[in-house]
């Protein structure tokens, strides 16, 4: 049994692939649980997809996928807010105009590139055996900046969270908070990316931390059962991926 867990270990891109497995499945998880108790999966999903344009428009000038990625999604997250408040839309109206106009774009700029089938598509699917150092390092490096501000701010994003009147009467800018916790949406997201793709990360998001808001309603005890299912799952999944020789995610 002990050889049977061990085994896969012994091979540099698994020692990458658990690492990352840790990371993004906690990150994920802890900010997953703002997510779910705020209704924003929605949010979530169209801010994964959305970053398409930044990442063609990135490759296209031979840049940083993840910058372009950033920036994307950083765009949408504040453009979401700002739409809503100016056009006096729903969040969700705001959010499906922004998702589709965004998506539509990365498709359009995606489809003028002939090689993107080899470079882009790990975004689209993540290649978590495929981590490089470096892909792990900057993984490492966003997710411990989301986390600590996450821990930095835990009064001011559990106020707003559960009573704005209150967060108004205690002096708390609540659209500032908001916005600053759309940015770190978006930097778990591009994180997340190189990992387990677009197409998974929304449910890396809401999965865990629903899962867990069915065991508990506690933030700090939803916070460390939605963490712990996350990485479980993905540590199960990785293992099943090489053991069953199938494409990991």
């Amino acid at each position: 049994m002990i050889n049977w867990l061990l085994a896969p270990f012994n091979y540099e891109f698994m020692q990458r692939g658990f690492y990352a497995s840790l990371i993004v499945g906690t990150v994920c998880a802890v900010m997953g649980c703002y997510v779910v108790i705020r209704s924003m999966a929605f949010m979530g999903d169209a801010m994964a997809h959305a970053i398409l344009p930044g990442v063609a428009i990135a490759y296209i000038l031979n840049g940083s996928l993840a910058l372009g990625a950033l920036i994307a999604s950083i765009i949408i997250a504040l453009g979401i807010g700002q739409l809503s408040k100016i056009a006096r839309l729903k969040e969700d109206t705001a959010i499906g105009i922004l998702f589709s106009a965004f998506l539509a774009l990365g498709i359009l700029i995606i489809s003028t590139i002939r090689t993107y089938a080899i470079d882009l598509s790990h975004i689209l699917f993540g290649n978590i055996l495929g981590v490089s150092k470096s892909d792990l390092i900057f993984t490492a490096a966003t997710s411990f900046f989301v986390l600590l501000f996450l821990f930095i701010f835990y009064r001011e994003f559990l106020i707003i969270s559960f009573d704005k009147v209150y967060a108004k009467a205690v002096k708390i800018p609540v659209e500032f908070y908001r916005h600053f916790m759309l940015v770190l949406m978006a930097l778990t997201i591009v994180a997340s990316i190189q990992t387990v793709g677009v197409v998974m990360v929304a449910a890396m998001l809401v999965t865990p931390a629903a899962s867990a808001y069915i065991i508990t309603r506690r933030l700090p005890a939803m916070m460390a059962a939605s963490s712990l299912i996350g990485v479980m799952s993905s540590i199960i999944g990785l293992y099943i991926s090489f053991y069953a020789n199938v494409a990991s995610g």
